[in-house]
């Protein structure tokens, strides 16, 4: 039976009545019935690649597939009367959510030992069987270390949370999400097979780093900083921390990387969905211009975009038999390479949330001329587009001048993409004015973190930098003899005594308190690892079992180390620590730095070079950053507070 699926590829406008609203909303419903419901697992909720995939679930597919069921159940919360699609949407969504979480919750002892060494014998999988949600490819047989299918996951975890979706249900779940987040929180320095599952694109087994999973695991770190997985009928203990000092580094080399992907590509067209929806991890207008620009030069074609230079995924070239590459074999590839059309519809996205009409126009045209009906005529996206063997030579030596062919040609021949047909139902929705980029991006990534409004019910949420950011700094004196002694060089402190209640602790008290969150003896899970605490985490004050805390930073820990007592060095790195909180704070609220005083810094020859210091930081400014000296008690208000709470 062909049902009337008619979907509108020629207009940018919203729809203009209630009934027509109905009415192409209905006609999702249709498809994504036909086209994901049908093929879901009534047992784990998970999708396959392919709609004539009987075995095997992936976990990346599987999410956008969810993300575009949760897209059209937001569309049909803005009507009176869904009669009761809305919530079979949701629900749906929900199901395949929790059903990735069950099946990794069953490999919680890799999530352990990966938290102590990143490596892939230790990696969450990416595939799952379709009905029992078990293993089914071990790591010796496929590529399993992903990091950006774990840092997606967690993204539209929030996202679908933050939409009124109960997705997490038990503090044994909480304490999983949360040890997700050190899982992917060292993305920076793990080199991992990204999205195309291949590692370095001379296909040989071996992982890189890659720019697009750092992007990814910088924006999950975002998304769910001080998101209470329980929605609004959350408390205290359900809310997820992150470590500030490893988003910074995950930002850092992911900004430094860019627009290159790895060490051994150049450019990817994964950056796509890294730079712009669903991550948005960069909102630097000079990283986001480079990245798209070299995409569109290097990595177009005639169909869609190459997934990266000498790719030769589902070439006719490519033997399919065997898994890895030989050495220089990726030359054979070269200008042959399949194009993609999934990325026509990533910048149809991206358009819409950029306001770029130009951008959405163009690549809707070029979207209409690839795509396929199925037998119920509803539209079909190609998953790639080849050049066939006898054409091959001929492409070789002139470039795009031979006709690309479906992966699949004529109507209902082949099996559906599921990957393609999200993005088509969640760009389509947005194009027909069916959703608004608010209900896609509820928690508002697609926003500067300054521009954000601050969400409720999160801690410490990263809201961004002020232009003029001023450090608060605290002094304080390990004795009353020495405080005495700064006040006669006029340098007022505090000692520990006079800042009661609050407690002055070193880092490595703080390391402690972490090593709390997300212990889960049944699931055999220990918290966070004991990782020195940076100086972006000591700059925040802490509400702990009820105790109000501030942290001295790691430079005033004691140590038998003899460049500890080199009273130069410490100075220098005072400067240096303050630097780099004002350059690097993206949370709400003022850094509060403390700078601790010790007796035996009094003794050293050099300790008017301190006092000349500290006399500096009472004018308000060091090295050209604002600064403001005062007592505790009078710049708690404007300080950034991270609550603590350990459920026993």
């Amino acid at each position: 039976m062909v049902t009337d699926s008619h979907v509108n590829f020629d207009k940018n406008m919203a729809v203009p009545n209630y009934e027509e609203t109905v009415h192409q909303l209905d006609v999702f419903y249709g498809i994504v019935k036909r086209q994901f419901l049908r093929y879901q697992s009534p047992i784990t909720g998970l999708f396959p690649a392919l709609s004539n995939e009987e075995v095997v679930a992936n976990v990346r597919d599987s999410i956008y597939c969810a993300a575009a069921i949760w897209s059209l159940y937001q569309a049909y919360r803005r009507i009176d009367d869904d009669r009761g699609k809305s919530y079979e949407l949701g629900q749906s969504a929900v199901k395949c959510m929790r059903g990735i979480l069950q099946a990794w919750i069953k490999q919680s002892d890799r999530v352990e030992e990966f938290k102590k060494n990143q490596s892939q014998r230790y990696s969450l999988h990416s595939k799952f069987h379709l009905i029992t949600g078990a293993e089914i490819l071990s790591d010796a047989d496929y590529s399993h270390l992903q990091i950006d299918v774990v840092s997606l996951y967690i993204i539209f975890l929030v996202q679908m949370i933050t939409s009124g979706l109960q997705i997490i249900y038990t503090q044994a779940e909480v304490a999983f999400v949360q040890n997700l987040v050190y899982y992917v929180e060292r993305a920076y320095r793990t080199p991992d097979f990204g999205m195309w599952e291949r590692g370095t694109k001379y296909n040989e087994g071996l992982p890189e780093i890659h720019a697009s999973s750092i992007g990814m695991a910088k924006s999950a770190l975002e998304a769910i900083n001080g998101c209470n997985l329980f929605g609004e009928k959350g408390a205290s203990w359900s809310v997820v921390y992150v470590d500030i000092d490893a988003h910074n580094r995950n930002r850092n080399i992911f900004e430094t990387l860019l627009p290159r992907e790895s060490s051994s590509k150049s450019i990817d067209s994964s950056l796509l969905a890294t730079v712009s929806f669903p991550a948005f991890a960069t909102h630097s207008l000079t990283l986001l211009t480079q990245t798209k620009s070299k995409i569109l030069n290097e990595l177009k074609g005639k169909k869609g975009f190459k997934r990266f230079k000498r790719d030769g995924y589902k070439s006719v070239v490519e033997d399919p038999k065997i898994r890895f590459y030989k050495p220089c074999q990726t030359k054979d590839f070269e200008n042959v390479e399949c194009e993609w059309p999934m990325f026509y519809m990533f910048l149809i996205i991206d358009g819409m949330f950029r306001g770029l009409k130009e951008q959405v126009d163009e690549y809707q045209n070029l979207l209409k001329q690839v795509l396929t009906k199925d037998k119920y005529g509803d539209p079909c996206v190609p998953m790639y587009f080849y050049i066939k063997k006898e054409n091959i030579n001929a492409e070789r030596k002139d470039p795009l001048s031979q006709e690309r062919h479906a992966s699949y040609e004529g109507s209902g021949e082949g099996p559906i993409f599921l990957w393609n047909q999200a993005l088509l139902v969640i760009s389509q929705l947005l194009t027909a004015g069916l959703l608004d980029i608010s209900q896609l991006d509820p928690i508002m990534r697609h926003l500067p973190s300054f521009s954000r409004p601050r969400a409720t019910g999160r801690y410490s949420a990263f809201q961004g930098t002020a232009r003029d950011l001023v450090v608060q700094i605290v002094l304080i004196a390990e004795s009353m003899r020495l405080q005495a002694m700064m006040g006669t060089y006029g340098i007022q402190t505090q000692t520990p005594h006079e800042v009661e209640p609050v407690q002055i602790w070193s880092s490595n008290q703080l390391i402690k308190v972490y090593e709390h969150l997300g212990v889960d003896k049944k699931l055999g899970l220990r918290g966070r690892p004991s990782r020195p605490i940076g100086a972006l985490g000591t700059s925040k004050v802490y509400r702990v079992a009820g105790m109000t805390v501030l942290c001295y930073p790691l430079i005033f820990e004691v140590s038998e180390f003899y460049l500890y007592r080199d009273m130069a060095l410490l100075i220098d790195d005072i400067k240096t620590e303050l630097q780099f909180v004002s350059r690097y704070w993206r949370l709400s609220g003022r850094p509060t730095v403390c700078l601790l005083i010790r007796e035996e810094h009094m003794r050293d020859p050099q300790f008017k070079e301190m006092l000349d210091l500290m006399a500096m930081l009472k004018k308000g400014y060091c090295k050209g950053i604002k600064v403001r000296i005062g007592r505790l008690q009078n710049l708690l208000a404007s300080s950034c507070i991270a609550i603590f709470t350990v459920r026993a």
